[in-house]
């Protein structure tokens, strides 16, 4: 097995790992901040507004570490605030990947 398909082997893991999903209470409050807070600059269904649109097909060529660390941590100089006293890294990945497939209703 080559060096690179060991590395991306590891890489899916500790991506699984970080996107562990929260318990069916928090994902509830996530989907609910998400749909409510987050939707208002990106749109109440996601497609876009102030904030550009958050579905899959325009996500899937941007980096999820890239992603989570701008819900996390926010855009400085621009409209996007840091989520991070709301929710943890692993949260917010775990938005990432849902976004990035289907983001529950």
């Amino acid at each position: 097995m080559s060096a690179s398909k060991v590395v991306w082997g590891l890489l899916l893991l500790a991506t699984a790992a970080w996107a562990a999903e929260p318990d069916a209470q928090r994902q509830k409050e996530l989907v609910h901040l998400v749909r409510q807070d987050c939707g208002s600059c990106h749109g109440m269904t996601l497609k876009g507004g102030l904030g550009p649109a958050l579905l899959p097909e325009t996500l899937r060529d941007k980096p999820v570490e890239g992603l989570v660390a701008t819900i996390y941590y926010g855009r400085p100089g621009t409209p996007m605030p840091p989520w991070k006293q709301f929710m943890s890294e692993a949260e917010a990945a775990w938005i990432v990947d849902k976004l990035m497939t289907k983001f529950p209703e």
